[in-house]
């Protein structure tokens, strides 16, 4: 038994594996429909020996019917004519599966004739009940009720008065009619439960999809913010480098040990991104994630590069800043010296660090507009876009834009409780 969602197969519950013969066929094509196999499902065990139970039930009501025919007063050949159609009411019970709605309406003329046959009606009204919705066997059985007053008008009961055998038969009725229906919620409530856990095994296939997305996006932001900062290095150097090819050696040197530096670092942070995908570990996953006290290691390796930064940090109880917040201030401060190196290469950066618990964590970095004409560089903005998001995510904000001198702002606010 197996349960398909989109194109992949879901094992069905363990409870029935290998119990199939406990289940009754209707079940099974309901937990198991096959869009190759059309028509009526085989038979399971339990549906033998249930048909056989049956079977014996309906031919031993009638075979009491049969004996109690002695005692009444019926026109010559009519017992034999009774008993014919009671044989057949009851070979008819192997087809209650196939057409239960009309074996059910051909038996109620037949009992209204023949007492041997009632024990088919029972079975025939039981199966009904089983099958089908309320509205047919709400039709069938108010036939049966209206026919019994009828029956034993001309059949009375020998040892029962005419009031008793009414309330007898209609009682046996209700009780027929009230078990088909019982058994019916439970299959019905299998089935719900069966569909409950489809429904619950799909929504838990789009969460793991959706989380897989979302890891997959903060990696990407990740790889931008780690590798965007690398490579702005060895652009900066690269180009210096190729326009400047009498600088002093000792210049050159330096530029090619950040290049390399730079290049090395590249592609260490690339190794363990790309590890982190194959893997599917968390973010905590290889080197130590930067922290707000990596902001000074941030600030020294920009200046190194050539940067000119002003670090202005007053934090209260730096480290009882909370991990991820420091991270996000940590990529936030990365992305404002990214931007400045690229878009206003040669002015000075200053980044402001304050905070304290409560008030919550503040991060601007700040440069005031270039000299001359910088020109543009493809791509931009999506690192900005990026930390708009993370800083979102963490409960924060973030703003950016042109300054009042013309220079450039980056402001991010992060939630420290």
């Amino acid at each position: 038994m197996s349960t398909v969602s989109g194109d992949k197969q879901v094992s069905a519950p363990q409870a029935f594996a290998g119990r199939r013969w406990l289940l009754p066929s209707a079940l099974i094509k309901e937990f198991d429909p096959d869009p190759e196999r059309s028509g009526r499902p085989r038979r399971t065990a339990r549906d033998w020996v249930v048909d056989f139970t049956c079977f014996l039930l309906a031919v031993f009501i009638g075979l009491l019917a049969a004996d109690t025919m002695k005692s009444e007063d019926l026109p010559p050949g009519y017992a034999a004519f009774d008993q014919l159609v009671g044989a057949l009411s009851c070979a008819a019970v192997w087809l209650r599966r196939r057409w239960p709605v009309g074996f059910a309406v051909a038996m109620v003329p037949l009992a209204l004739v023949s007492s041997t046959a009632g024990g088919a009606s029972l079975i025939a009204l039981f199966t009904l009940a089983v099958h089908r919705p309320f509205r047919y066997v709400a039709w069938v059985a108010g036939a049966y009720a209206v026919l019994n007053p009828v029956y034993f008008l001309y059949r009375p009961e020998p040892d029962l008065s005419y009031l008793w055998s009414v309330f007898l038969a209609s009682l046996l009725t209700v009780a027929v009619v009230g078990w088909g229906m019982v058994a019916r919620s439970k299959r019905q409530l299998m089935v719900s439960l069966r569909d409950r856990a489809r429904r619950a095994e799909t929504e838990a296939r789009l969460r793991a999809e959706q989380a897989q997305r979302l890891a997959r996006e903060a990696i990407a932001r990740e790889m931008h913010d780690v590798l965007a900062h690398r490579l702005t290095l060895l652009s900066v150097h690269a180009g210096a480098l190729e326009f400047r090819p009498d600088a002093p050696r000792e210049e050159i040197a330096r530029a090619a040990g950040v290049i390399r530096e730079s290049a090395h670092e590249a592609l260490q942070d690339l190794r363990e991104i790309i590890g982190v995908l194959r893997t599917g570990e968390g973010d905590d996953a290889g080197r130590p994630q930067p922290t707000l006290a990596a902001l000074e290691g941030l600030v020294t390796e920009s200046r190194e590069a050539g940067m000119k930064v002003t670090l202005d940090q007053r934090v209260t109880d730096p480290a009882a800043v909370p991990a991820s917040v420091g991270r996000t201030a940590y990529r936030i401060a990365q992305e404002g010296l990214t931007n400045a190196r690229k878009h206003a290469p040669g002015t000075e950066v200053t980044v402001t660090v304050t905070g304290a618990p409560g008030e919550g964590l503040s991060v601007a970095v700040r440069n005031p507009a270039p000299e001359g004409e910088v020109p543009h560089v493809p791509g931009s903005g999506q690192g900005l876009i990026g930390l708009t998001e993370r800083a979102t995510l963490t409960g924060g904000r973030l703003e950016h834009g042109p300054a009042a001198d013309g220079g450039f702002e980056v402001r991010g606010w992060l939630p420290w409780g």
